[in-house]
């Protein structure tokens, strides 16, 4: 009782907007109490109506009334803390819409602790207290809240649920089981539970036997990406120290190159001026002898003439027209033709090395790439829907069922001119390119096809080797006939054996450098594999004999 009066002194003393014990309490004039800072703040927002009213009776008032402190009001409130009034509940502990709500609270309903078995009923702390001091409560059992209790109760009979049929699998009450669960098994729902419990905790440990296990396997995963970031961080800084070596050396060797070709044109320069200081003298020689000569020949006096004709000089030996040899742009055209052969030689071995290079790291890709599916059922978690495109089809190619077949036909079909379109070859390419994992089946019909990929730019125009599928190295492709297949690339031809089939399947790994050719029947046989590196993404490819037709087979 004594705790019912403090409840009641809790309601009639707090504050409706704070929901707390009121606070400077004010008496408006329909007679509600609030908190006066509460009432003031609710009546600010009101104030642009001009009206202001209650926020329990919502009667009105004009204009806004002026508010006291109820000192009798307070001093009361004042006194029930000292004895022990406590704050009302704060707003989190009352039931929410997915909360568990006290069934025995009444107004706004506090928030459920625990929910009795027993009595079908949850209850808040308050209410679940005789659980804990009337001693035939303590039978009962109590769990966390629940709102599933009424599942508990028969909706036929309106009693609890006790027992367990197992030949229904189906909890029942007593009278179920006495009625239309006669002479079935039956046990009590607690030795039901107690044997599913077993079982649970076995499956758990199954759970947590996996969970481990696949902790270690992520854990080795995480170790396995930590070696290949280290060996590709090392790899990479390896591989800039060697090639900053040869661009080092190939620097060195071009200084060296440079020094001796302007010592030697120092060296050339100066014999050429050598020479050419020699033949400037003796021209400037030849001059004055020329004019001494010209002199005596103008002389008019026969006997002066004879008198100093022989006191001239004999003409110095002259420089020989052969020893000049021009020959330094000659010489130096040899280095040029020289470093040329070089820069030659170390582009073919850097092709072949990088070659080598790509091939190793494909080997990489491949060892890190997934695995090929084993069955149909794999395969097909990578099935792609392709279309074939109009604009590549042959003139004697007809497409139908949405671009997914094509049949060969006895007159020229009437499709667009378009660059892209094949325009001897019986062939024609997918639209949409092909990267990453894919896989494929094609239904094939009459006397030949080719089930091919290949890179967009295969040559369209003409009937050559650069245009059929497999006969260039931009397309791989498997021949089928009515008895045989073959298999063929850059027109190198390799004769498979294998099982006929109307259907032929595609498994390709772009990443991984993987294309597949399965024959596809009640079971899949591998007929042909390619191992290889693609530069670019790739386009499925039919060609199309006479008398055949081939379709592109919806995923499923």
């Amino acid at each position: 009782m004594e705790q019912q009066a403090v409840q009641v002194d809790l309601e009639t003393y707090s504050c409706s907007i704070c929901l707390d014990l009121l606070k400077d309490p004010v008496t408006i004039p329909c007679g509600h109490s609030y908190c006066m800072n509460c009432i003031k703040t609710h009546w600010n927002q009101e104030d642009q109506k001009g009206i202001h009213s209650c926020p329990q009776c919502r009667k009105t008032f004009i204009p806004r009334p002026d508010l006291e402190k109820n000192t009798m009001l307070a001093a009361l409130v004042e006194q029930l803390k000292k004895t022990g009034l406590q704050a009302a509940p704060a707003d989190h502990c009352y039931a929410g819409p997915e909360d568990v709500a006290c069934d025995f609270c009444t107004g706004r309903k506090l928030k459920a602790i625990k929910s009795c078995l027993f009595c079908l009923a949850s209850y808040c702390e308050k209410h679940l207290q005789p659980h804990y001091d009337v001693a035939p409560l303590h039978k009962h059992k109590l769990v966390e809240p629940s709102k599933n209790l009424q599942e508990n109760i028969c909706s036929r009979h309106d009693e609890v649920m006790k027992m367990f049929c197992r030949t229904d699998q189906k909890c029942i009450c007593s009278l179920c089981s006495a009625e239309e669960h006669k002479g079935h098994d039956k046990v009590s729902a607690e030795a039901e539970r107690t044997e599913r419990q077993r079982e649970l905790e076995v499956r758990r440990e199954e759970i947590q036997q996996r969970i481990q296990d696949r902790e270690k396997d992520v854990k080795l995963l995480q170790q396995e990406v930590e070696a290949i970031n280290h060996s590709a961080d090392k790899t990479v800084e390896d591989s800039e120290k060697i090639f900053t070596e040869l661009i080092r050396l190939i620097q060195k060797r071009s200084s060296d190159v440079k020094q001796q070709i302007r010592s030697q044109q120092e060296t050339e320069v100066s014999r050429v001026k050598e020479l050419q200081e020699k033949l400037e003298q003796e021209i400037t020689e030849l001059k004055r002898k020329d004019a001494e000569l010209k002199q005596l020949s103008n002389t008019e006096d026969h006997n002066q003439f004879l008198h100093n004709y022989p006191s001239l000089s004999a003409l110095s030996e002259s420089t020989h027209s052969s020893s000049i040899n021009i020959r330094p742009l000659r010489y130096f055209e040899d280095v040029t033709a020289a470093v040329s052969e070089l820069r030659d030689k170390l582009q073919d071995i850097l092709r072949d090395t990088w070659t080598n290079i790509s091939l190793t790291l494909t080997e990489v890709e491949v060892l890190q790439s997934e695995p090929e599916p084993k069955s149909r059922a794999g395969f097909l978690k990578y099935s792609c829907e392709i279309t074939l495109d109009p604009n590549t089809a042959n003139t004697w190619l007809l497409l139908s069922e949405e671009n997914r077949k094509v049949k060969r036909m006895d007159q020229l079909q009437s499709y667009s001119r378009h660059p892209d379109r094949f325009t001897n070859c019986l062939q024609v390419l997918s639209r949409e390119s092909l990267t990453g994992r894919c896989y494929w089946e094609v239904e094939w019909r009459g006397e030949l096809i080719s089930v091919a990929v290949a890179y967009k730019n295969i040559s369209r125009v003409g009937c050559g080797n650069e245009c059929r599928f497999g006969c260039n190295d931009k397309s791989w492709a498997l021949r089928c006939s009515q008895d045989s297949y073959r298999f063929v690339h850059n027109n190198i031809w390799t004769s498979i054996s294998g099982p006929g089939s109307s259907r032929v399947g595609v498994y390709l790994d772009h990443r991984a450098g993987l294309l597949s050719f399965y024959s596809v029947s009640e079971t899949m046989t591998l007929l042909h594999r390619v191992q290889t590196t693609f530069t670019q993404p790739l386009h499925a490819g039919v060609g199309v004999g006479l008398k055949s037709s081939a379709e592109l087979c919806k995923p499923k």
